[in-house]
């Protein structure tokens, strides 16, 4: 399994806890009982309903061991940090050749570059990691490359 650390939120944590739970108790139960049910039909080799069962079994039980990994290799975002410098956690507002854009920097669970959560482990992300208000960062990306000028960090 993966023992890579996982930068998340506390909501973050509770949301992966509370869905690794439900295939755990809930799921599991279900796709158990789906594959008694198909037993009992019969002829296991032109099974449908079994194979269909069985799938679904080993598919639940990869999410299981992903999301047990993150859980146990997650570290909490700090929600209180200073504002001296971009770090994980940090909104950024920057001004690029597009405008002016927002980010928040999150782990890369969380991260949905639609909403402005950009991953630490992405080009702008780790580009814009550790800087400070007023710094021009290059970032390079499989688009081109580009500059941005850091406004606030909070």
């Amino acid at each position: 399994m993966n023992n890579k650390t996982q930068y998340i939120s506390e909501d973050g944590l509770a949301k992966l806890r509370a869905e690794l739970a439900e295939l755990v108790n809930a799921r599991r139960a279900e796709i158990a009982q789906r594959i008694h049910d198909a037993k009992e039909h019969g002829d296991l080799s032109e099974n449908a309903e079994y194979e269909d069962a069985k799938n679904e079994q080993a598919f639940v039980e990869g999410q299981i061991q992903r999301l047990e990994s993150l859980v146990k290799n997650a570290v909490i975002i700090d929600e209180v940090h200073g504002t001296e410098h971009v770090q994980i956690g940090s909104t950024v507002k920057v001004e690029g050749s597009d405008g002016k854009e927002q980010f928040t920097i999150v782990g890369s669970t969380e991260a949905s570059p639609r909403e402005g959560r950009i991953s630490n482990e992405s080009p702008v992300g780790r580009a814009l990691l550790g800087r400070h208000k007023g710094d021009k960062v290059d970032v390079r990306v499989p688009a081109g490359d580009f500059s941005y000028k850091i406004l606030e960090i909070s």
